[in-house]
């Protein structure tokens, strides 16, 4: 079923398109962002960092700065040391294949005795203005005696290579496995066909529009600490920087992620400066201020992908997948970040089946640490990576074996009638019709009349493309027992206080953070579905740890399938108790009590009460039953889901090549994704088309590079290259939707799918562009100067004509 055609029940519920409510602060310039809050008596803080990328610290003299005028503080490692503060943890825990832990470093929130990358803060200037903090800064003295350093993970891991910790050795964080060996080993035996592929997911720099930021506050009265930061989950970095680095008890300590202009995973984690801010406002008894500039997210939040990856596809005589093997290193960079360790394993490597029924995989992931700004999830997660290999080691193998490009996927594809399908690397997936998003998306791009448009292209001297890419991914981690068991350090519930007021009107909380995806108004639509209210009388507050009862925040396209679903459940609490109600004013049996279209009425009469009435009596319980009920309409659920959630679909890009500049040219893109119930058609949209300009960066134009001596040289926009509008082109979305069988919701998830479909999409069509070239592979990003080299160093068997 289509969900753009989904009957709602009320304007503004399920399956409607109401105009965002969030959008009419933020258009208006009324948002209210952590840089906009200015507290009292604030200060402003500006970190003095490495510009080495290994090294160490010998002295810090900062005798001359703390002399310049309007400078309040200055404080260093030293001083973290001595106040006794932790550092910065890791929330997820990997065991290598030898059953030994991951070899887990301490992060330090300001440098101690060594710099491990460029951008390490050896220290905190703290001023009555930024200009006054930054020229203190630049006038400390801190001498760095440099080390040879490590960049990029071949060299990391070589002979006699530098040792970014004296404990990781041959700086090898975990060497990591799943599946089952002896079951692949088997498979390659008896190969009719072996279809072999390397592949490097580049790295990539997040870049939300909204810089970090962060303010810490201390009342000296109450002891209590505020911390205001651009986070994509508040409850998190309260548990986090409070038990683990500055030993607040959560009573005492409030964090406040206000909105956040884009997040992409990039402000999950919980950073340095967010603990540094939070002690130092209490060391000198004044709010603090710290503001990151462009140039300095570059290289200090986290980066994203850096993987190298060899696979190996057994084939039968029938194009059949028997068996997947793949090893792969994974960059983490000079730390551990929040995450970072579940990325390349569980994010990833449990979804090498991908859309196909292979029956054994196997695969091994080493983790390696590297003098570069630590590595994380971004958008995605994990997800990207596997659909990059999966899907162009599929296209790589229909070519080994003479087959179609479809007909093999086709050949490979797990029925709709297979599910629940148990896959050979830990997951179940629960739904899926994989035959249903790949036809639909042909038909929207025209596939079948491909050729005449190639011919077309090829008149004027252009080399034209077309590929596709089917894939699964995974949301929702969860249950929290199966996340525990996986190395996760933290329960993966979510939470939803529904507070229904006298009048009627609707106040949710919940534990997601909303950073672009519009939870406003995706979530009022839900309540006001299931409450039969106006969309208009429902108001969303989310992202401040003293109103939520609790929450795990947003990543991992979560916020629907985990977070809706804990309001479902709140909701159903609300109408629970307001059939009891009903049943009292109504002198009728709890159980004859009907709700529907936001009335309550007793089965077979045509007696009736709104939901604004039982609101009413609610707080007014003037005709109630005390003996049963208290007053109020007010209930708090917790959502631990039972499995992931599998979202999955096809996109399919067209693409021309300028043989003579090497030119990538985006004609056509078309997307179909299950992500099972659609509640706002026009959201699904948006997400889909930020999620693909993300893919299609990553596929054409994005890549992090760091020299030999650890400096990043695309440290900027001047040399990063983020897609523009005259990159993309219009994107055609569509759904068609199995429904998850295990959240009340049947939602999937939407958030990252365009991320993880189109990358192998694009690069697949940039491949079918150059065939007569002879070209087999081409790593992201596809640029111009790469592409034109590929072609001058080729014989195409055209060149004769």
């Amino acid at each position: 079923m289509n969900d753009m055609t989904q009957p709602h029940i009320v304007k503004g519920g399920i399956g409607d398109s109401p105009k965002r409510v969030e959008d009419r602060r933020f258009l208006s310039g009324r948002g209210h962002y952590t840089d906009d809050i200015n507290r009292p008596g604030q200060a402003y803080a500006v970190f003095r960092r490495s510009d080495v990328a290994h090294g160490n610290i010998r002295s810090i003299d900062a005798g001359a700065a703390r002399a310049m005028p309007g400078v309040v503080a200055i404080f260093t490692g030293e001083d973290i040391a001595k106040a006794g503060i932790g550092g910065v943890p890791c929330g997820w825990q990997i065991h290598s294949k030898d059953g030994s832990p991951m070899v887990e470093p301490p992060h330090p929130v300001l440098a101690q005795g060594k710099v491990r990358y460029v951008g390490d803060a050896v220290a905190m200037v703290i001023a009555e203005t930024v200009d006054q903090a930054k020229d203190a800064a630049e006038a400390l003295v801190v001498n760095i005696d440099p080390l040879p350093a490590v960049s990029n993970m071949v060299a990391a891991t070589a002979a006699g290579a530098p040792l970014v910790h004296d404990d990781a050795k041959g700086n090898v964080c975990f060497d990591w496995h799943i599946g089952d060996k002896d079951a692949v080993d088997a498979a390659f035996a008896k190969a009719f066909k072996v279809a072999k592929i390397d592949v490097v997911n580049n790295r990539l720099v997040p870049n939300p529009i909204e810089p970090r930021a962060a303010i810490g506050d201390f009342d000296q009265a109450t002891g209590e600490h505020t911390l205001y930061t651009t986070s994509q989950n508040p409850h998190v970095i309260r548990l986090l920087m409070g038990a683990f680095v500055l030993q607040i008890p959560e009573h005492k300590l409030r964090v406040v992620a206000p909105d956040v202009g884009g997040g992409f995973g990039a402000k999950i984690f919980h950073y340095i400066e967010e603990a540094a801010v939070t002690w130092a406002a209490a060391q000198v008894n004044r709010p603090v201020k710290w503001t990151c500039e462009r140039s300095e997210s570059f290289i200090t939040d986290a980066h994203g992908r850096d993987h190298i990856t060899h696979a190996e596809l057994a084939l039968a005589e029938d194009g059949a997948f028997l068996g997947l093997r793949v090893k792969t290193m994974a960059n983490l960079g000079a730390y551990l970040s929040t995450f970072a360790p579940s990325v390349p394993t569980y994010l990833s490597a449990t979804l090498l089946a991908g859309v196909y029924t292979t029956p054994a995989i196997y695969s091994e992931v080493k983790a390696i640490f590297t003098n570069t700004v630590p590595v994380d999830a971004y958008r995605g997660a994990g997800r990207p990576e596997t659909t990059f290999l999966l899907e162009r080691l599929v296209d790589v193998a229909a070519k080994t074996m003479g087959m179609d490009r479809v007909a093999i996927r086709r050949r490979n594809f797990i029925p709709p009638d297979a599910y629940p399908y148990q896959t050979p690397v830990a997951l179940q997936y629960d739904s899926g019709n994989h035959e249903a998003t790949l036809a639909r998306c042909m038909e929207l791009a025209d596939w079948n009349g491909f050729e005449a448009r190639r011919a077309e292209s090829a008149k004027r001297g252009k080399l034209r493309g077309i590929g596709m890419s089917t894939y699964l991914e995974a949301c929702g981690i969860a249950p929290s027992a199966v996340a525990g068991a996986l190395g996760a350090r933290a329960g993966l519930y979510e939470v939803a206080n529904v507070k229904v007021h006298p009048t009627g009107s609707v106040t949710l909380y919940t534990g997601t953070h909303s950073h672009g995806q519009g939870h406003e108004t995706t979530f009022a639509q839900l309540v006001a579905d299931q409450l039969g209210v106006p969309f208009e009388q429902v108001e969303i507050v989310h992202g401040d740890t003293s109103k939520i009862p609790f929450g795990m925040g947003t990543y991992g396209s979560r916020s629907l399938a985990v977070g809706g679903s804990a309001i479902v459940k709140a909701v159903d609490k609300i109408i629970a108790k307001g059939k009891k109600i009903a049943a009292h004013l109504m002198e009728a049996s709890v159980d004859d009590i009907e709700f529907k279209d936001g009335k309550f009425t007793v089965a077979g009469t045509d007696k009736s009460k709104a939901f604004g009435e039982i609101a009413l009596t609610a707080y007014v319980p003037h005709n109630y039953p005390h003996d049963e009920l208290e007053p109020g309409l007010d209930e708090t659920a917790f959502y631990d889901p039972k499995n992931f959630t599998f979202p999955g679909g096809c996109h399919i890009c067209e693409v021309e090549v300028d043989p003579d500049t090497g030119v990538v040219t985006l004609l056509n893109f078309t997307a179909v994704d299950d992500i099972g119930r659609v509640i706002n058609p026009m959201i699904v949209h948006g997400q889909v088309h930020g999620g693909v300009a993300q893919g299609i960066g990553q596929a054409l134009l994005e890549h992090a590079i760091y020299d030999e001596a650890g400096q990043l040289l695309s440290g900027s926009l001047m040399d990063y290259t983020m897609p523009r509008a005259d990159n993309l082109v219009s994107i055609h979305v569509g759904t068609e939707s199995t429904m998850c069988t295990h959240n009340p919701l049947g939602a999937k998830g939407v958030g990252e799918v365009g991320a993880i479909g189109s990358p192998p999409a694009v690069i697949n069509a940039v491949v079918d562009a150059l065939r007569d070239y002879g070209v087999t592979h081409v790593d992201m990003p596809a640029t111009a100067q790469k592409i034109w080299s590929i072609i001058n160093a080729a014989s195409p068997r055209m060149a004769a004509e």
